[in-house]
Parts: C-alpha cells; sequence; structure tokens
C-alpha cells in the first residue's frame, strides 16, 4: 500500500483561503436554495404578500401622515419603506432557522473538523444571507413600482436608503447566527416570531408613533427599525412623519449607528459561540 504525504499549499496566506472556504460556504447554501425551490419561493414570495395585504386590505383603513387623511395610495407611499425594514428584520429568523439546522444535522460538526477557516461557515453564512436580502429588496421593490410607489430622491439618495436597509440586514445576521447557534433544533426557530412581530409594530413602519399612547410613542421611536424607516423615506423622498424628538430628528445617524452596535455586540457573540460548541 502506497502512502500519500499531504503537504499544505504554500504562496497563499491565511487571508486567501478564508476568503476561498467562505466563498465554497456560499456556494452550498445557493445550490440548496436552488434545489430547494419551494423554500427559496417562500423566502422571496412572502414579503409580496404582505405587502400587498397591508397595503390593499389594510390601507384604505389607514391615514396618511402630514394631514388628516390622504388616499390608500398615499398610505401606500408611506408604508413601502416600512415594508422593506419589516423584510430586513424578519430575515434574522431564517439566518437562525438555518443555522439550527445545520447543527442539528451535524454539519456545523463536520465543517469544523475540516481543514478550514474557522470563521468560513459564519462569514459564509453572512455574505449568503446579504445576497437574498438584495433579491427580496430587488423584487419588493419591483412590487412597490407596480403599486404606484415612488423614489423621488434622487439616484445616489435612493441607494443611500437601500445601503442603510442592508445594513440593517447585515446587522441582524449576527443576532440571527448567535440565536441559532443557541437554539436546541429547528422548530425552536419558529419562536424566534414571537420576538419579531412586535418588533415591527412596535415602531414606525406601519403608523408614526405620534398616533401612539406617550409611553409607547417613545418605546417605538426608540426602536431601531424606526430610525432605519424614517431614514429610508427621507433619502426615498417619501413622507417622513417626526413628533420632534431627538431621535427622530436624527434618524439618518442613528440608521448607521443602531446596526453598527448591534454587529459590534452581537458579532463576537456568534463567533464566540461558534468557536465553543461542544457537540
Amino acid at each position: 500500500m502506497s502512502g500519500t504525504t499531504l503537504t499544505p499549499a504554500t504562496g497563499r496566506g491565511r487571508a486567501y483561503w478564508a476568503v476561498a472556504d467562505s466563498w465554497n460556504i456560499v456556494r452550498r447554501s445557493l445550490t440548496h436554495y436552488r434545489r430547494k425551490p419551494v423554500y427559496i419561493a417562500w423566502q422571496l414570495g412572502f414579503p409580496i404578500v404582505s405587502v400587498l395585504l397591508y397595503g390593499y386590505v389594510f390601507g384604505g383603513a389607514m391615514k396618511a401622515p402630514g394631514g388628516d387623511g390622504g388616499t390608500a395610495g398615499d398610505y401606500r407611499n408611506y408604508l413601502m419603506p416600512g415594508m422593506f425594514v419589516t423584510t430586513m428584520a424578519f430575515g434574522f429568523m431564517n439566518t437562525a432557522t438555518t443555522v439550527v439546522t445545520d447543527a442539528s444535522k451535524g454539519v456545523t460538526d463536520r465543517f469544523r473538523s475540516m481543514p478550514m477557516a474557522s470563521s468560513a461557515v459564519v462569514t459564509g453564512r453572512g455574505v449568503t444571507d446579504l445576497l437574498i436580502a438584495c433579491a427580496e429588496l430587488a423584487i419588493l421593490a419591483a412590487t412597490a413600482l407596480a403599486m404606484g410607489w415612488r423614489a423621488d430622491g434622487g439616484a445616489a439618495a435612493t441607494a443611500g436608503g437601500f445601503g442603510l436597509l442592508l445594513l440593517l440586514r447585515f446587522a441582524l445576521i449576527w443576532v440571527g447566527v448567535w440565536l441559532g447557534l443557541l437554539l436546541p433544533n429547528p422548530e425552536a426557530a419558529g419562536s424566534l416570531f414571537a420576538v419579531a412581530f412586535p418588533l415591527t409594530m412596535i415602531s414606525s413602519i406601519f403608523v408614526p408613533t405620534s398616533t401612539m399612547p406617550g409611553w409607547l410613542g417613545t418605546v417605538a421611536a426608540w426602536n431601531p427599525l424606526s430610525s432605519t424607516a424614517s431614514a429610508a423615506r427621507g433619502l426615498f423622498g417619501n413622507e417622513v412623519a417626526s413628533d420632534g424628538s431627538w431621535i427622530q430628528e436624527h434618524a439618518l445617524l442613528m440608521a448607521v449607528v443602531w446596526p453598527l452596535a448591534i454587529t459590534v455586540v452581537f458579532l463576537p457573540l456568534a463567533v464566540r459561540r461558534f468557536r465553543g460548541l461542544s457537540r
């Protein structure tokens, strides 16, 4: 029996292999999506259904901010940036579900036993979810345009608005990875909806915070999702409702600060949890 001696590749540093390993994880994840069209259809189709429900079923009963009323079309114009934020916010549940599913099937353990960069699994998951988020925003924006929504803030400002949405999604990816590594099984990931739902409802996504009771309006105004929604509305040239509080007057600043703060907290927690897995 002839033996084969494995020698490490030379001439390429750790950075190269970290990127290469991460890209392999991205390719694996995208291949799974391609082979499960029902799953990706649900993930991409859910935002469209939500927009149609809130825009047409509830939109007629809602009032657009800035006046005594307004048409349902005015409300849809106010709603759309909020729906973009909702889609980005709900994405952390998909991240957590995927991570805990891989862990429960032993896939994560197999990756950790292979000679690959320890950061590749977490980084690859993050890149994959950002690509999915871009697809979700593209589909949602096309739906919004078909419903009459317009971004009148100019090309650069519109790009900035979508950039803020992706920045929020990037931050919440690490929340999803951390939670996915904590959850005991994929079924438990369903309970995350109990967190995501009030997080989106107690905010300025659907209605201005000035329409809420004082204490609840304050909580909603300081919700990070409210900052991103208000900042995106301003950049898109849509109606922005503000109660004059500091947090709402500095929505653009806080739309950057909140995601960075979330990333600073949860990225190290996710990496530490991944490295400390004992199962």
